[in-house]
């Protein structure tokens, strides 16, 4: 039997599961897909590299597809995505140095948002210098949910702090070398600094906006139409992979291919640790993470509208792109449930039949135009999962 080859390219990110199981435990095998995984070095090579029609699909930043199509990127081609790859897997992580100023100004170890942030908006005025954090694309949910957090918290970012990019794998020795003093990434590369003794993890994207996604099923939007059956198969064997892998007794297994080296190439406690939420967040502690990283429960690979508009909307008040009907349009259209229910209708998978869900963030209509300011205020309601105000965009 002859199988379609999708070639598939990836980072080396513990969210890049679904791709990896798929291909290793025959999930694609079995709906006649043969998966060649590519692995990336950087995010801005992936989404060149799906646009110049290197990959056919790729395990993407969520909100790529978003920023392509409102011509945020250098090449005019529209993506789409019709499948996220899971809920969380991210944290922030910051240099040992910055941890204990952090303690002096009240921070505390249980990774909450609210009292970890006031603690380092208190460093942040203390400091003699620009902090300088590090994010894995400009347009990614790591750079949007680390400005959202600081900006809650009373720091303005690009002002008071200063926010780089750099390739994931990267972040770890560029804190430990000093020249940045935290950052915001999936894992494994936060619990990489942690066991190398130069980190401490302070929060998570789980306690920041719960059950959003970080990484999609991304593809350039004629592919997707030249290639109708093959990408519902696709998004059929990922559908089984993320079913494998919401097995607890299948965790072992999954950091284990994890670990290999073509894939993560780092220890398999280490991934176990992100796959089960069981994280070491310093030399000295550990904390078991609620809904750390979600590969399916919850609606986890269903691909939000909302979630695409909520993306949108921190473009808006980061000042990449202006807020006006066609942008939300062009923002919403990004991301694609109808490819996604289509495909497991022959599954009689239950799956969500409205577009939009009420777990955006609050954002007020005053503050979306201007990075100044917290959009949420202390303590009730912080980043909880609230009603999105979608006449703010309009």
């Amino acid at each position: 039997m002859s199988h379609t080859i999708i070639t598939a390219g990836f980072m080396p990110l513990t969210d890049s599961m679904l791709l990896v199981v798929a291909e290793q435990q025959g999930f694609a095998a079995a709906e006649g897909l043969s998966l060649r995984l590519m692995r990336e070095t950087s995010w801005a090579n992936i989404r060149d590299r799906v646009g110049v029609g290197h990959f056919d699909v790729a395990h993407m930043l969520a909100p790529m597809p978003v920023a392509a199509n409102l011509g945020l990127s250098p090449l005019p081609v529209p993506f789409i995505a019709p499948m996220a790859l899971g809920h969380g897997g991210n944290a922030v992580t910051v240099s040992l140095d910055l941890w204990s100023r952090m303690l002096a100004h009240g921070a505390t170890d249980d990774l909450d948002p609210a009292t970890t942030g006031l603690a380092l908006a208190a460093t942040v005025r203390a400091s003699a210098k620009r902090l300088r954090f590090g994010v894995v694309h400009q347009d990614s949910s790591h750079n949007y949910e680390l400005r959202y957090w600081l900006a809650a918290s009373g720091v303005t970012p690009d002002r008071d702090v200063e926010i780089v990019v750099l390739p994931p794998p990267l972040l770890p020795d560029a804190l430990a070398s000093g020249a940045i003093d935290g950052y915001c990434v999936g894992e494994p590369w936060g619990g990489v600094a942690v066991r190398a003794g130069t980190a401490r993890i302070v929060t998570t994207k789980s306690r920041i906006w719960r059950s959003s996604p970080d990484k999609v099923l991304g593809m350039r939007a004629a592919w997707a139409e030249a290639n109708p059956d093959t990408l519902a198969a696709l998004i059929r064997a990922l559908h089984q992979a993320a079913l494998w892998s919401s097995n607890p007794a299948n965790l072992p297994e999954a950091a284990r291919i994890m670990a290999q080296p073509q894939f993560l190439d780092q220890p398999a406690d280490l991934i176990a640790g992100a796959l089960t939420g069981h994280l070491a967040i310093g030399a000295d502690a550990s904390r078991q993470v609620e809904r750390f990283y979600v590969p399916y429960a919850g609606a986890a690979n269903f691909p939000w509208k909302s979630h695409a508009a909520w993306f949108y909307a921190q473009m808006v008040r980061w000042g990449q792109v202006q807020a006006n009907p066609e942008n939300l349009a062009l923002a919403a259209a990004s991301f694609r449930p109808d490819l996604y229910r289509a495909a497991l209708a022959p599954l009689g998978v239950p799956v969500p039949q409205d577009d939009y869900k009420i777990d955006g963030l609050i954002t007020e209509p005053t503050e979306l135009a201007t990075p100044a300011g917290p959009l949420l205020q202390f303590p009730d309601g912080f980043f909880d999962g609230a009603r999105f105000d979608w006449s703010a965009l309009l």
